[in-house]
This record gives structure tokens, sequence and C-alpha cells, in this order.
């Protein structure tokens, strides 16, 4: 048997792979775009899927499809939802801009899997009908960058800050030496610290969660230019009420289709959002990534899980190996943040031309921060054991505890008294014993570390500075 078939579209006739269930024009854009090797992601295809469905469902409410059509249409599209049709989107990100390839593939794909159950299908015909790939694609991008953000990077992000609550109010007593500039300053405790990144991680699920009420205005309905020509006017709100449906997510048809299809301001915005994010994951990371520098020459303020051998030629070395994938995420998602900018900038006129590599680089980010917040979670954050005895050696060995005595013995003289404890590399009480004046007594209680977790001004009276 021939391992091709030929197949025929506006162009002419073409041979594809027997085995394919798609046609011509997906095989062009495949000859056409040989350029990574990358495909668009499943979270795409999948909205894929329910675009198509959905829009079965509504021509077949308006009444511009016969119910065996639809039935048919929705059937089909339902295996792409399923993922059990994968390897037949095989157009490489690098494609036309408006996605006209992808949007064809699926057309093709659902036809062909419509025919082989009995009901024949056009592709642009019928699984097409109402719609454009311009309106198409950028309604594909803004579903799945909605569902994956409420079915993975939301949970997950709860997930990371509930462990991190979890652990910060474990050593909410556990006190610690602050640093600023990486130089120690004044005490705080544990859990004072992780609270800074819980409120990192809650702020960060703010501001995707009111970007999302924006990427859920869908444009369908738009057609080619946006004026809707050749759909019915109640098709795009009633696409959206189809996903809705679908989805258990409320979509809503967008009051300006031409903002929707030209500009991609909502992708852009999110993408932000997972940038501030991104930032905020570099940040936890890092600071884990320091309290565990050692174990003997580093701050070996923390040991993290041992999960790995970390070295091929040192023996017994152990790295923060999740910590550092938590950063490589980050600046994988700065990146991709610059690239859906750029591309954000290219809706000229009436059409955004960059819609698949918007698609990718935000479909991907939120897969990748989703995925390495549980790790983050799981892996390092839930597991590391604090060192208390090298906390309590630094903290004894503090210099600028003498802060505390500011409202006592004035800014200069506590200058002095730090800079002797620095020199002469001895315990802040015993410098200050020999320069205060003040009592051992009354030493131990305003330089108390635990206190001055407090904040507030413990010293009462003498000189202000």
């Amino acid at each position: 048997m021939s391992q091709f078939r030929t197949e025929r579209d506006s162009m002419g006739e073409l041979k594809v792979p027997a085995e394919a269930l798609y046609g011509a024009q997906t095989q062009r854009a495949v000859d056409n775009f040989p350029v990574s090797g990358l495909t668009m992601p499943r979270q795409f295809i999948r909205a894929l899927g329910l675009v198509k469905a959905a829009a079965a469902e509504a021509n077949l409410k308006l009444g511009h499809l016969d119910k065996g059509a639809a039935k048919a249409i929705v059937a089909a599209a339902g295996k792409v939802i399923a993922g059990e049709v994968d390897r037949h989107f095989p157009i490489d990100v690098f494609q036309t801009g408006s996605g006209t390839s992808s949007n064809m593939n699926a057309n093709e794909v659902i036809a062909h899997l419509a025919a082989a159950a009995g009901t024949p299908v056009h592709p642009n015909d019928h699984v097409n009908a109402g719609q454009s790939s311009n309106d198409v694609i950028p309604t594909a991008i803004l579903v799945s960058a909605s569902l994956a953000a409420r079915e993975t990077l939301l949970p997950a992000l709860k997930h990371l800050r509930k462990t991190i609550d979890r652990r910060a109010k474990a050593l909410n007593k556990v006190v610690k030496t602050g640093r600023t500039h990486l130089m120690d300053a004044m005490p705080i405790t544990f859990g004072q610290e992780l609270s800074g990144w819980s409120a990192q991680i809650r702020d960060a699920e703010e501001r995707i969660g009111d970007t999302l009420k924006r990427t859920r205005r869908l444009p369908q309905g738009g057609s080619a230019v946006g004026t809707g020509i050749n759909a019915d006017p109640a098709f795009g709100p009633a696409v959206a009420a189809a996903l809705t449906r679908l989805t258990a997510v409320r979509f809503e048809s967008s009051d300006n289709y031409f903002s929707g299809m030209a500009a991609q301001d909502a992708p852009v915005e999110l993408s932000g959002q997972l940038r501030a994010l991104a930032v905020a994951v570099m940040k936890i990371a890092n600071d884990l990534r320091w309290m565990n520098s050692g174990p003997l020459a580093g701050l070996g303020e923390i040991e993290l899980p041992a999960l790995q051998p970390g070295s091929s030629i040192m023996p017994g070395k152990v790295n923060p190996v999740i910590p550092e994938a938590a950063a490589m995420v980050a600046a994988q998602v700065i990146g991709n943040d610059a690239t859906i900018a750029i591309a954000g900038q290219s809706g000229n006129f009436q059409l955004n031309v960059m819609l698949p590599v918007i698609a990718y680089n935000l479909l991907q980010s939120i897969e990748i921060l989703a995925n390495v917040s549980v790790l983050l979670a799981d892996k390092a954050i839930a597991g590391f054991r604090v060192n208390e005895e090298r906390l309590r050696e630094a903290l004894d060995r503090n210099p600028i505890l003498v802060t505390a005595l500011n409202p006592v013995i004035g800014y200069e003289k506590g200058a002095a008294t730090a800079k002797q404890a620095y020199k002469e590399r001895r315990p802040i009480m015993d410098v200050a014993l020999e320069t205060t004046g003040l009592s051992k007594a009354e030493l131990k209680r305003l330089l108390d570390p635990a206190t001055l977790t407090k904040g507030g001004i413990h010293g009462g009276g003498g000189a202000g500075g």
C-alpha cells in the first residue's frame, strides 16, 4: 500500500501521509515551515477543539448547521479536546502570523474524523462556518491561557503559599540575623522572612486573577477584520455561552472585536503578571540558595533536602538544585515576556501577525511556573532544616544590634561601639559593657534579639539618633 494519499485544496493537489488525519493545507504548512521542530502546545490544541465544538453548537442553535453535521463536528472536536489526536497537529510554531495554518489543521482533522465516523463535513464550509482564523486563533489563545491559569497555575501558587505559611508559623519564634545589601542588619524571625515570600505569592495570585477577567472576553464573531462578515451577529455571544458550558469558565463575547483581533493586550497583560511572578520566584529561590550556602564556608542557616549528588568530581557535594531550577524558570519566563511584548506590537491595522508565538510563549510560561512552584514547595521549602546553632552564633556576634541602643547612647557612640566590636571580633555585649556605661542586665534587655524583631523603640529615653 502507498504511504501517501492525494489531497486537494484551492491551490491544487498534494501528497499527504496516508495515515494523517489532516489534509492539503496542513501539509503545505508542514512543508513551508521547517523552522524549529516546536509545535503548538497541548493546551492550545485543546482550546482549538473547544472553540470548534462551541462554534458547531452555536451554528446549530442559530440554524446555520444541520443537527447531523453539528453533532459530528462536536464529537470529532471532543477527540481534539481530549488529546487523542495531538500527533496530527505537526505545524511549527513559527508559521503564518495569523495562525491560519493551525486553524485549518484543526478544521481538516475534525472534518476527517467526522467523515470517518460516517458524516462527511467540509473543513471550511462546516467546521469553520461563521469563523475566520483571524478570530479563532486570538480566541483560542485567550481560552487556553484562561484555562491553564485557572486549572494549573493558580492551584500551584496556592499550594506554594500555604506551604510557606505553614513553615512560617512553625518557625515564627526562630530568630536570625536580618540582611540588607547582603550585610548583617537587625534581627528578624524566620517566620517574618517567610511571610514576605508568602505576600509576594499572594499578590501574584491576585494580579493574575484580576487579569483573567480580561482574558475571558473573546473576539470570536469578528470574522475576517472585526466586522463580523459571514458571521451571524448572535454567533459570538453564542460561542461564548457554549464555551462557558463546556469549561465552567464564564467566557463572554468582547464588546469590540477590532481590539480583540488587532491587538493582543490581554495576553500581553497576563504575560506581564507572569513576569512579576517570575521575579518573585527568583527572589525566593535566591534567598534559599543564600541561606543554604556552605555548609561550612557559606551562611549555612538552613539545609535543603538532599535530592541528588551535586558533582561528578567532588564526592559528597550536594547542591540547591530545586532553587536553581526555579531561577532558570524565572529567567525563561522573563524572556518569554519580552517576546510576547514585541509580538503584541505587531497588530498592524486589523490583525496581529505574531499570534502563534504569543500562544506558545504564554502557555509555556504558565506551565513551567506552575510546575516549578509545586517543586519549590514540596522539594525545598517544606523540608529544609534550620541550623539554629549557626543562627545563635551569628546573632551573638552581630554588632548591628547596637542600633537598639541609639535612643539611649546616641548614633555616634553606637557607631564607635559597633566598629570596635567588628575590629576586635568580640560579641557586641562585651564591647558595649565597656563603652556605654550601661549595666549587663540593661544591655541584655536592650539587645535581646527576640525583642528586637518586634520593632518599636526599646531603649526608653536617652539621646536621639
